[in-house]
């Protein structure tokens, strides 16, 4: 094997290539003629890919290959991207540019790096198309697979995903609950839906954290995109004829300007990153393969509102970062009640709980703690732009701490109380109406009649 050097000093990225048989894919990569990083990941109890599928999925495979490759080029981001297996065709590598530009936006912020003129995929001539084995052919050039007519429903853990299947549940559609990687706080949610579950493994190369350790560079990722692209191939195989994700349109905002560049921890949660996707899978892999997100035209707080009509998962779910691969019988073992994640969403659900009801659900008080005050303040972009982490807008929170100032059994809490003294005065013109923020409004592309549920409320 090749010695290991530094990545930075690389010239090239490399997909070098990928290999899937019996439900085990390994998606291989190398810096210039290092030694190769191999990403593996584990479909259970996978079947055959049926001959009239075969073509959709090899392209499934090779999108998932080019899109995980962005966990290893940020490691050392030289300047040629070197595609050894198939090219990209010319919309493949537009959407790979914005992705590796965009998703990996916070990560140069923090690293003072400028990358739009590293990003360039190769693109082969014209469209490539999977192989035409199917009868049904749609303008585009995809196949249609005649997919079975169920949804597979990514589950993180947290509020948004559970409310996406309780959308689901209220519209009779068939659906199963899927996670990527091995936590339990995610299984125990997971199972607490009823759902049908698929765990898919993944196994990120031990080779990275070596680089790691020689200083490579590293940052946030858009894990999102990742993960889409993991569901695109076992929504092939396993037959689904939709992914639905739970984004909301807060997801869309940028957290700051940097260089003439808008950052936004969740790039790949947005609305640009979910038409393009769709978009792509639709002229290139399956024409019947739908990509969205049900939550879409909603803001966070809409999702939270919704959250509170259905105890089922008080006691199950978190949204903590810290505490997330944890579970336990206490709420300190999945809310550590000091990230901005926890800061959140113990704001946003403050004005749709019962306040004893949302005490349970965290095990103590958040907004009665002065020495969350400057977390709080974060959010409400008082002073300070909105933290790096899936986190609504700064307009949600004011109108949130708004609504609980005009409560008296919040208003006398230290932080609602530092909300009504310090920040309030600087906010006297401001809309901080919270009906607004509850109407579903903006694009999206649910099905029709799931969009009818969700207008209904």
């Amino acid at each position: 094997m090749n010695a290991l050097a530094d990545p930075r000093e690389a010239k090239a990225f490399r997909f070098v290539r990928r290999e899937y048989a019996d439900g085990e894919l390994r998606l291989v990569y190398a810096f210039d003629d290092g030694p190769e990083l191999v990403e593996c990941i584990g479909f259970p109890d996978a079947p055959r890919v049926a001959d009239e599928r075969r073509g959709a999925f090899e392209a499934a495979l090779d999108l998932l290959h080019w899109i995980a490759g962005i966990s290893y080029y940020k490691a050392g981001v030289p300047g040629e991207l070197r595609v050894e297996a198939r090219v990209p065709d010319v919309r493949a590598a537009a959407l790979l540019d914005d992705l590796y530009l965009h998703g990996l936006g916070e990560f140069a912020y923090h690293n003072r790096l400028d990358l739009r003129d590293r990003i360039h995929f190769p693109a082969s001539a014209g469209v490539a198309t999977p192989s035409r084995a199917s009868e049904h052919i749609d303008a585009a050039g995809a196949p249609t697979l005649d997919l079975p007519r169920r949804s597979l429903v990514p589950i993180g853990g947290g509020k948004d995903s559970l409310v996406s299947v309780e959308i689901l549940r209220g519209a009779n559609a068939p659906a199963a609950a899927v996670w990527i990687g091995n936590s339990p706080l995610i299984a125990d949610c997971a199972a607490r839906t009823g759902l049908p579950m698929l765990s898919i493994r993944r196994e990120i190369s031990p080779l990275l954290f070596d680089y790691n350790r020689l200083g490579a560079w590293n940052g946030h990722i858009p894990v999102t995109a990742i993960n889409s692209a993991i569901l695109v191939v076992a929504a092939i195989l396993y037959g689904f004829d939709a992914i639905v994700f739970s984004n909301e349109r807060s997801a869309s905002s940028a957290t700051l300007e940097y260089d003439g560049q808008e950052v936004n921890h969740q790039w790949s949660k947005g609305w640009a990153f979910e038409a393009a996707l769709d978009d792509l899978i639709h002229a290139t892999i399956a024409a019947d393969l739908h990509y969205y997100s049900l939550l879409r035209p909603l803001s966070e707080l809409a999702v939270a509102a919704r959250f509170a009509r259905e105890k089922r998962y008080d006691e199950v779910f978190s949204s903590c970062n810290r505490n997330f691969r944890l579970r336990g019988p206490k709420p300190v073992d999945r809310w550590c009640g000091q990230c901005p994640k926890c800061h959140f969403v113990f704001l946003a659900l403050a004005p749709f709980l019962p306040k004893p009801r949302l005490l349970a659900i965290f095990g103590r008080n958040l907004l009665d703690d002065a020495s969350q005050i400057a977390g709080l303040d974060a959010l409400l972009e008082f002073r300070d732009h909105k933290p790096f982490e899936c986190v609504g807008e700064g307009v949600e929170s004011r109108a949130a701490m708004a609504a609980l100032a005009a409560r008296p059994e919040w208003r006398e809490d230290a932080v609602v109380a530092h909300f009504i003294d310090e920040v309030a005065p600087h906010l006297a013109n401001a809309d901080l109406a919270l009906a607004p923020l509850l109407e579903v409004a903006g694009a999206h592309r649910i099905p029709a009649h799931l969009h009818a549920v969700l207008e209904r409320g």
